[in-house]
């Protein structure tokens, strides 16, 4: 009994200072450790994860009934974890080389002569040429997601087929980049350019997700689809809205930005303006862009799950600001 009262005790202190009464993050806390299987070890931990779990409900419900926020914040897979812990989970990964990879670029793609010609609307998922959100996990792989992502869209309209890539071939595979350990857009399509294509998904499953290793590489019981390998890449002139907009028309492009931003942890729909820099750390998909209430953004596919975003995804505003760094570093397949 006297551990019960003990216990209560430490419960009512955790959210002593919050905004709500105690009961209320109980019974949200109850409801997402079950729902995304969080593991909690004992009594001191769940206390803990209570604290800053009922300490992000109440910054987003802060945010959220801000109506001069143009995007939404909400729970989701960590809301459970603070700042540094939710860096940790994500495993970013988008690690540039030292050097310029635009200087091995087979291609630049430069802005338009004529801006006005471009669609006011673009969205390859709506037009099926997105495969579904998928999950990195445990591991640093998100450039191994921006480029299965961008050979995905890019074979579906050279081809007419959609089929998920293999990112684990990347990962395990591809000795340039560093696994789970962060890679580049670029050389991953010189990789598949090298390696005579890459497989499916289903044919050479991703893992590194659950383990947060590369794993060693497996070179056979699968077939390359070669019909994938580009014959090089484009990047796209960095700092331009419309060069970047032009590109996107042709076909998904891989693209960087800066995602170790507070917003990212809890954002869950709108037109994201918040604070955001633009050191690249992240590889994600940018799918299109539109307008939505007079604010122009770009529409961006991460590789979080579903449960995060809107259904997996992000609008980040569009404009010669570049915002998270979208403009900086943005490269396509060349099928």
């Amino acid at each position: 009994m006297r551990t019960v009262a003990l216990l209560s005790l430490f419960l009512a202190m955790a959210t002593a200072e919050n905004a709500r009464p105690r009961d209320y993050y109980e019974k949200l806390f109850f409801e997402h450790i079950q729902k995304f299987q969080v593991a909690i070890k004992d009594g001191a931990e769940f206390v803990q994860r209570l604290k800053i779990f009922a300490n992000n409900v109440d910054s987003i419900e802060q945010h959220n009934a801000d109506k001069t926020q143009t995007y939404t914040l909400g729970q989701n897979q960590f809301t459970h974890l603070t700042f540094d812990e939710f860096l940790d989970a994500t495993h970013i990964g988008a690690t540039r080389p030292t050097f310029l990879r635009r200087k091995a670029a087979d291609f630049i793609h430069k802005a338009p002569a004529d801006a006005s010609a471009l669609p006011a609307t673009v969205d390859w998922v709506s037009a099926g040429a997105v495969t579904p959100v998928k999950n990195q996990g445990n591991c640093g792989s998100c450039w191994s997601f921006s480029s299965t992502g961008a050979l995905e869209g890019a074979y579906y309209l050279k081809y007419g087929s959609l089929l998920s890539f293999s990112e684990q071939e990347l990962v395990s595979c591809d000795t340039t980049d560093a696994g789970c350990n962060g890679g580049w857009m670029d050389d991953a399509f010189t990789f598949v350019k090298n390696n005579g294509g890459i497989t499916t998904e289903a044919a050479y499953p991703y893992t590194s997700g659950t383990t947060g290793k590369s794993g060693s590489c497996i070179k056979d019981g699968y077939t390359n689809n070669v019909k994938v390998a580009p014959a090089g890449f484009t990047d796209v002139t960095a700092g331009s809205v419309t060069a970047l907009q032009s590109a996107v028309v042709l076909q998904p492009v891989s693209i960087a930005i800066q995602a170790n931003q507070a917003a990212f942890q809890s954002y869950k729909s709108g037109v994201l303006t918040g604070r955001c820099g633009q050191r690249l750390d992240h590889g994600v998909l940018l799918v299109g862009y539109g307008t939505d209430s007079g604010l122009d953004y770009w529409k961006v596919k991460n590789s979080w799950g579903e449960t995060w975003g809107e259904g997996g995804y992000i609008r980040i505003e569009r404009s010669s600001a570049d915002l998270c760094g979208v403009l900086d570093a943005a490269s396509y397949p060349n099928l």
